[in-house]
């Protein structure tokens, strides 16, 4: 299995050059000298969680309502890391999941590898905590099991202990529970498919001191059981660490990092995991607003039976995060790998970077082997307001502070008003696209503002031009335009669009817009196709899809 996962890993790392054009990597953590920068990925891999199999660490990470869900994030080195698989082709209850959900669906998920298998679970605030396991990470995942029905039941990690029995941690959503900054353990079967006992509180941060606790990870370690949560809210908040020689507690509890004199903000919740050269190392997300929780890792070690995360610099048991470091100690030294970013759609397989914001219908879109995607215009509602409500929203995560994302599509448009382009998505969003009307294609920028309150879109005409035309007996004309539609994002997450007749020539287009987060998710960037029409849907074929610094 290993073999398998070097050989994908290094197809993903070497892969850089599109033809007669070289696509450099947008962020890359490794320096190559034996050391590293954070953030180690520079992108929103949100509530990470890391386990260790053989030598060879796997991430996963909260996707919320975005498909394919649960990334599988694969590494020899835990600074190397390369998008190797997703979990979750489909998203369950598949009716409700559909449609654009926003912020719903996976939460803080935890992965394990238990008796030769690996495990995750998750929470949905909407429906409970679901299980999936699998021999095989970078191949099928089971069916999820819904391990504990309920509402509010979040950030689920699940532990075996030696004595053959099963636990289980989670916490509470507020905003459908009704309490939160509570932390539960309940006993599960032997096969981790269903909870058998009641909960029982074991720490309750409503204190005054460790408000907004929640994403626990449980653990045991020299006869303690561990608990590893973040706490003081997502941006500001600290990690903090409970032990206790019983499961169900008492827990006395610890700060043992936080942002101190660093520039890091919130440094918490992610993972606790060990090299096999017997090193700790803490994986864990710094929210950066539009960019999403990037992911960062910390050296840690154990005084006295407590973990301290980062570098202790005044010797208080409290660490600080830190901005580069020495590599873990691995043994040997492996190739640089970043996740996709790039792609060229020259292969039956979608690039692993891509999600849509709801499950996919097929008639989304088809890859081909013609050297295209082929995106259909998804219908917009009735009463479409914006672009929070369309599910077909093809996107990708922002891969760094500063990159260029350019893409070449041919349009082809059945009736007015169908529109193709390239969006930079989250509560607030822009795009750059090509609108039918008439026998002309308009060139325009929409800007909408808090999407989420159903605010209507800003538009601008910016240009137009005619359109190629195949005449159809019996049916509605093809008419088409080829175009290239390029987005540049730099320093404070300000957009910057551009188009071109030839890609040679790049013309700026419409005002500057400063990018958002989205709903628990950082902004994406991609394309989409859609028509406010019934009847003969238009397409977009996307020739190419290529990120540069």
């Amino acid at each position: 299995m290993c073999k398998k996962i070097l050989f994908l890993a290094g197809i993903i790392a070497c892969c850089t050059s599109v033809g007669s054009q070289e696509i450099s990597k947008t962020w890359v953590a490794d320096k190559g000298n034996g050391t590293y920068q954070n953030p180690v990925l520079y992108a929103d891999y949100s509530d990470p969680d890391v386990c260790a199999a053989n030598g060879d660490f796997y991430m996963t990470a909260s996707s919320f309502n975005c498909i394919p869900g649960l990334p599988i994030l694969h590494s020899r080195d835990l600074v190397n890391w390369s998008l190797v698989n997703y979990a979750l082709p489909v998203q369950e209850p598949e009716d409700f999941f559909n449609k654009a959900q926003h912020g719903k669906g996976v939460w803080a998920p935890s992965i394990r590898f238990h008796n030769g298998e690996f495990y995750i679970y998750w929470g949905d605030p909407d429906y409970g905590i679901y299980r999936i396991k699998t021999k095989d990470p970078i191949g099928a995942w089971e069916k999820p099991v819904l391990v504990k029905a309920g509402k509010g039941l979040i950030d689920a990690t699940p532990l075996w202990d030696e004595d053959g029995k099963a636990y289980l941690i989670y916490a509470y959503a507020g905003s459908r529970s009704g309490v939160n900054s509570i932390l539960v353990i309940c006993e599960m079967n032997a096969e981790g498919t269903q909870v058998i006992t009641d909960p029982v509180m074991v720490f309750d941060g409503n204190d005054g001191k460790n408000h907004t606790i929640e994403g626990p990870k449980l653990y045991k370690r020299n006869g303690y059981y561990y608990i590893f949560a973040p706490a003081g809210g997502v941006a500001t908040g600290w990690q903090l660490v409970l032990r206790s020689k019983k499961i169900y507690g008492p827990y006395e509890s610890k700060i043992v990092m936080a942002q101190g004199n660093s520039t890091i903000n919130g440094p918490h919740q992610g993972a606790w995991v060990d090299t096999h050269t017997n090193e700790s190392w803490f994986v864990h997300f710094q929210d950066q607003g539009a960019y999403g929780r990037v992911i960062h890792l910390n050296p840690m070690e154990w005084k006295a039976d407590w973990p301290i995360i980062g570098v202790d610099k005044d010797k208080d048991g409290c660490g600080e995060p830190v901005t580069t470091y020495k590599k873990p100690n691995v043994g040997q030294t492996y190739p640089i790998a970043t996740p996709p970013e790039s792609d060229e759609f020259n292969s039956r397989r979608l690039g692993l970077q891509w999600q849509w914001h709801a499950n996919k219908l097929e008639t989304y879109g088809f890859t081909t082997e013609l050297g295209y995607l082929r995106l259909y215009a998804g219908s917009l509602s009735d009463k479409f307001v914006n672009f929070w409500e369309v599910p077909n929203l093809l996107m990708q995560k922002f891969p760094a502070e500063e990159f260029t994302a350019t893409t070449k599509m041919t349009f082809t448009a059945k009736q007015d008003g169908e529109q193709a382009g390239l969006i930079i998505m989250g509560w607030d969003y822009s795009y750059l696209s090509l609108r039918k009307s008439g026998d002309s294609f308009v060139l325009q920028q929409v800007v909408c503002k808090d999407a989420e309150l159903q605010n209507p879109e800003q538009l601008v005409e910016l240009t137009s031009f005619p359109a190629e035309h195949l005449i159809m007996p019996g049916v509605a004309d093809n008419e088409w335009k080829t175009i290239y539609l390029q987005v540049k994002v730099r320093k404070g997450a300000v957009c910057t669009f551009a188009y071109s007749l030839d890609g040679k020539k790049y013309i700026a287009a419409g005002d500057s817009f400063k990018a958002r987060q989205g709903k628990w998710i950082g902004a994406k960037v991609g394309v989409f196709c859609v028509t406010p029409n019934p009847g003969n849907r238009g397409w977009t074929d996307v020739d190419w899809f290529r990120m540069s610094k």
